[in-house]
């Protein structure tokens, strides 16, 4: 290698600056002999060398036999032409010159393109990134609201002094301010102090832990659950752990499922299909197109909170049966204000048998996983998995956001837990928010201000514009001391931007009336679009559709046990519902 290097640098600019110990070198760990070949140079001067390789080794230090080598280089240069360095050099020899340059001085390399080449501006990259939001109206503002313990559903603005009634909270049923949940955590707090420890594996497992997980599992009627920081961790985690363990898995998802279960969809690297909104239909067509061997997530939500649909659970377990599915249910909209222990939808599908402790042959018992929060109608935060022994051990033993993520606090576990106790023996929570949602959805319709049907307990109010919505908010924040958030896209669809209204036990008729008045003087001012004018326009997001079914409730008449109003009614129905709503709101009061 050293006599051909040594005679072919007088051909190639680059040999001619690269001594042969450096070559020997580079030849050893990055096959240069291949790429040179590729030379126009080296290439025929590396042949006449093969094609001498059968002199015995010991010629190539003989003068002579050296001679008779260079003549041959020389023949091959003859044939090739000298290279003309001031063309430049040939594609290899400049690839491995700049290699060279740059092994031997680094520093020097790296400053000089420093020089030239500008650093990325990442500062005019997140300007860029959020000028793009405020142009098209989607940027998020944040108000200053403080939830007032004793006074929710009222809180204070950023001055104590200032108090404004929470329209938009999830904390459904007020469940942040139980006198039994608030003596719990402050009784765990002093025993066991404010932070966990550690994760589960390291510091953080204890008796909290343990009696929270089993209340859920209880409530679930599922042999074990699992709890987790939040429940966008527990869907990301479950469904990221499942998609990439179950061989060749394919997960079908409603198209309104929340952010967590699509990231964790995303994170499985598993097949997804995405099939129509609660379209049983389509997600028949789509299970037939797979094959009955290929295990198969069916993942939907139970309430979806923007629109505040409710999915057709019971048939969709059907389907998950007919074609060797399992079936995934988010039940974070639900749990605390459905069925008779607050278990949610699933439950209170089967209302009479779990009212008399028979959860077997249910509905509930059908669906394989459920996920639910602790954040929202129990009032504390975290989130949970419930199904059976051998899956809640699996996603504990391999799911990375359970493993390395802190645990809850005790306080924060106790607290979750009291108040899911609490709810499985108090219904009077869940019938007082459902007789307040009846009433102010019956206000809004009297004067035609438009709500997306549903049957839950969410009263989404269509504005069809963020520009405006955002407007409206402002106003009923400023003018009327009402906090209702605007919400716009990536949240709802560009288009349907709307206010979501969420009445609690505490939002009794007398605030309802103002929420009411006060958005007829925003809609008016605002020209914002009425029920009559979405019907001129065909119809959206089921408001103002043409020959629309009516929807009725999940919760019935005899389950809330009194007669409901109509939209239109304003006499008698209408003082029974709001003297019912009373009652109801009295008796919670009185046990808080």
């Amino acid at each position: 290698m050293e006599i051909l290097a040594r005679n072919s640098r007088v051909f190639c600019p680059f040999l001619g600056k690269t001594s042969p110990s450096t070559l020997k070198a580079m030849s050893a760990s990055s096959g240069l002999k291949t790429a040179a070949r590729e030379c126009p140079v080296m290439g025929p001067a590396m042949a006449a060398r093969q094609y001498s390789s059968s002199t015995p080794p010991r010629a190539f230090h003989e003068s002579a036999p050296a001679k008779a080598n260079e003549a041959s280089l020389e023949s091959v240069h003859a044939k090739v032409g000298v290279y003309d360095t001031s063309k430049g050099i040939c594609q290899h020899g400049l690839a491995v010159m700049k290699a060279a340059a740059q092994a031997t001085t680094p520093e020097k390399v790296v400053a000089e393109t420093c020089e030239k080449s500008p650093k990325f501006n990442y500062e005019e990259f997140y300007h860029n990134e959020l000028t793009k939001k405020h142009n098209d109206k989607s940027y998020r503002y944040f108000n200053n609201i403080n939830r007032l313990a004793r006074e929710f559903p009222k809180a204070h603005t950023q001055s104590e002094t200032e108090r404004v009634t929470v329209w938009c909270s999830n904390d459904y049923l007020g469940m942040s301010k139980n006198k039994h949940v608030l003596k719990t955590m402050h009784e765990t707090l002093d025993k066991y102090g404010a932070g966990a420890g550690g994760t589960r594996n390291i510091a953080g497992h204890n008796q909290a832990a343990l009696s929270l997980e089993a209340s859920l599992a209880d409530l679930h009627a599922k042999e074990a659950a699992l709890v987790f920081s939040s429940c966008y961790v527990a869907n990301d985690a479950t469904l990221s752990t499942l998609g990439s363990k179950l061989p060749n898995c394919v997960i079908l998802s409603d198209q309104l499922n929340h952010a967590s279960m699509i990231q964790g969809i995303r994170h499985s690297n598993a097949r997804k299909i995405v099939f129509k909104h609660n379209d049983l239909t389509d997600l028949e067509n789509k299970l037939k197109s797979l094959p009955l061997d290929v295990p198969k997530i069916i993942a939907f939500e139970s309430v979806y909170s923007m629109c505040g649909s409710i999915a057709p659970i019971e048939q969709i377990c059907d389907l998950a049966d007919k074609y060797g599915a399992i079936t995934f249910l988010d039940e974070v909209h639900a749990v605390g204000m459905y069925g008779p222990n607050g278990a949610g939808v699933a439950e209170h599908l089967d209302f009479d048998a779990h009212a008399q402790g028979r959860p077997d042959n249910t509905v509930m018992s059908r669906v394989d996983i459920i996920t639910g929060t602790l954040g929202k109608a129990y009032g504390a935060v975290g989130g949970y998995i419930a199904g059976s022994a051998f899956f809640v051990d699996m996603i504990r033993s391999l799911a990375p956001g359970f493993i390395f993520t802190t645990s809850l606090p005790p306080a924060i576990m106790a607290g979750a837990r009291t108040a899911i106790e609490y709810q499985k023996e108090t219904i009077s929570d869940r019938v007082a928010q459902q007789t307040n949602t009846r009433y102010v959805k019956s206000r809004l319709a009297e004067i035609g201000i438009p709500v997306v049907p549903n049957p839950s307990h969410i009263v989404p109010v269509l504005v069809g514009d963020a520009e405006t919505a955002k407007i409206a908010s402002d106003m009923l924040l400023e003018r009327f001391d009402i906090y209702v958030q605007a919400i716009n896209y990536p949240t709802v669809p560009v288009g349907e931007e709307r206010l979501r209204i969420t009445p609690t036990p505490g939002h009794g008729p007398e605030l309802a009336d103002y929420l009411v008045e006060s958005l007829e003087t925003v809609w008016n001012e605002l020209k914002c679009k009425r029920v009559a004018d979405w019907e001129e326009v065909g119809g959206l997001a089921g408001v103002g559709v043409k020959d629309a079914k009516p929807v009725k409730p999940i919760w019935t008449d005899a389950q809330l046990g009194f007669v409901p109003v109509g939209p239109t009614s304003v006499t008698k129905e209408a003082g029974n519902l709001i003297e019912e709503s009373e009652k109801v709101a009295t008796a919670i009061e009185a046990s808080a």
